[in-house]
């Protein structure tokens, strides 16, 4: 690659990561609509790389790019949301399994323990944002810790529209008071070496979740989110 083509490529890094962030965290939500102008404009940069992040993440399902009219974030259905959940359940039960039958030690599963006293600390300062942060952050150590790279990479690839979709009906769910009890069942079964039970708990804990969110699109009536 030459010189010359790095500080572009920074720029399209740049802009896709700015432009992914807002609509994970939904400050664009579900339909918003945008001329690449003005989304060069919101980040301070020109249209070029603006333009080459959006083909990046029309690609992985976020956007939908639409010749001289810009971008418009693309919404998230109730069917798309089970399926989403069904795919990262069988692969976060996969992972835990994995993950328990290799007999992990409590240093290995530190990081767990310290996103679920997260999580906890969250709840009891009623901040949900801080809550879903560190849930997320449980959730995506169980799949590291595993060690298998594909699928971490497979898991990964699911998890945006499943985050945007938690961040748009974190305060329209009940209060999470039982993630915290369910995250330290599972890190009980890894330490015990039982690949099987954490892999059930993990199951029981991802299904409770899904729903919950589904419930939520019937409740309000939502077509999508």
């Amino acid at each position: 690659m030459s010189a010359q083509a790095l500080p572009s490529l920074s720029l399209v890094d740049a802009a896709y990561q700015a432009i992914r962030q807002r609509i994970l965290d939904t400050v664009w939500p579900p339909g918003h609509r945008a001329l690449e102008q003005e989304v060069a404009l919101a980040l301070g940069m020109s249209r070029t790389p603006v333009r080459e992040a959006l083909v990046r993440l029309q690609a992985e399902g976020l956007v939908e790019v639409v010749p001289r009219h810009g971008m418009r974030v693309l919404p998230v259905s109730p069917t798309d949301m089970r399926e989403i959940y069904e795919v990262l359940t069988a692969l976060e039960c996969a992972a835990a399994e994995l993950l328990g039958n290799q007999k992990p030690d409590a240093a290995r599963v530190a990081p767990l323990l310290a996103a679920t006293a997260a999580m906890d600390l969250a709840l009891q300062a009623d901040d949900l944002d801080a809550w879903a942060k560190a849930d997320e952050q449980f959730h995506a150590e169980l799949v590291a810790l595993a060690g298998n790279r594909l699928l971490q990479a497979t898991v990964m690839n699911h998890w945006d529209r499943a985050h945007r979709a938690r961040m748009f009906s974190l305060r329209l769910r009940p209060k999470p008071v039982n993630s915290t009890r369910e995250h330290r069942e599972l890190v009980e079964h890894l330490l015990a070496g039982d690949g099987a039970g954490a892999a059930a708990v993990n199951r029981s804990h991802r299904q409770r979740a899904s729903r919950e969110l589904l419930a939520i699109f019937e409740r309000y009536k939502l077509a999508q989110m």
